[in-house]
């Protein structure tokens, strides 16, 4: 019975820090939703054809530099996309994801930053699903207008497959994160889903149902935006 009980104690002594990092990963896909839904409240916010028109979007909360003015910045959230072959579908269960490298100038302040990227084609989709992808290089990005009355069909908008915004300090706009690297984190999906699982499968396989934690975001973009108002593109 002692070894029994030892035996016992110590697995659970061994679980406490799975749960544990588990319990990170609930917490961040529960601020990614509160962070989108308080961004969407915003008068001046995220213009609603370009919501409806994207494919994906990622929220990145309370993303903090590494180091004092110029430096290294990290921050991990969630991803969801519009399911189905054409991205016509509702949105899918969130996928964890990582924003790392570059700089972002003084914009941090030393505060902590949320970011919320719209990924605009199948190809930026695609791109990030399957490997990191550096912003500027490996996928076109811009800082994303603002406003009700922002223009979609202008250049920028037109041209970047990824629109970037920023909230700091309750400023909200849009933002240039050229530079820096966004990829799926494997580690944080195996976490949150108790399973070895791609970012890609997670949202394009449609196999994965959506955790607890992320019922909010996902169910926000269904309010939000139900319908993917874009041209159907192919990944080509």
């Amino acid at each position: 019975m002692k070894r029994i009980l030892s035996f016992l104690v110590a697995a659970a002594l061994l679980l406490l820090p799975v749960q544990a990092k588990a319990s990170k990963e609930e917490d961040r896909l529960q601020n990614a939703g509160k962070v989108l839904k308080e961004i969407l409240d915003i008068p001046d916010n995220i213009p609603q054809d370009l919501l409806d028109k994207a494919e994906c979007v990622i929220v990145v909360p309370s993303v903090v530099k590494v180091a004092v003015v110029f430096g290294g910045t990290y921050g991990r959230g969630a991803m969801t996309c519009r399911t189905g072959e054409h991205f016509t579908g509702p949105w899918s269960a969130p996928a964890m994801m990582a924003i790392e490298g570059g700089s972002f100038g003084l914009q941090l302040g030393g505060e902590a930053t949320d970011f919320v990227l719209l990924v605009m084609n199948p190809r930026g989709a695609d791109s990030i699903l399957s490997s990191k992808v550096k912003l500027g290089a490996d996928a076109s990005a811009a800082a994303g207008p603002k406003g009700r009355t922002a223009e979609a069909n202008t250049d920028v908008t037109l041209r970047a497959e990824i629109l970037t915004y920023s909230r700091a300090r309750g400023l909200f706009a849009g933002v240039s994160l050229e530079g820096s690297t966004l990829r799926p984190d494997n580690d944080a999906n195996r976490r949150v889903y108790g399973r070895d699982a791609s970012a890609r499968d997670i949202i394009r396989g449609g196999k994965a149902s959506v955790p607890t934690a992320g019922q909010q975001l996902v169910a926000l973009l269904d309010k939000k935006s139900p319908k993917n108002l874009s041209e159907p593109k192919s990944l080509q």
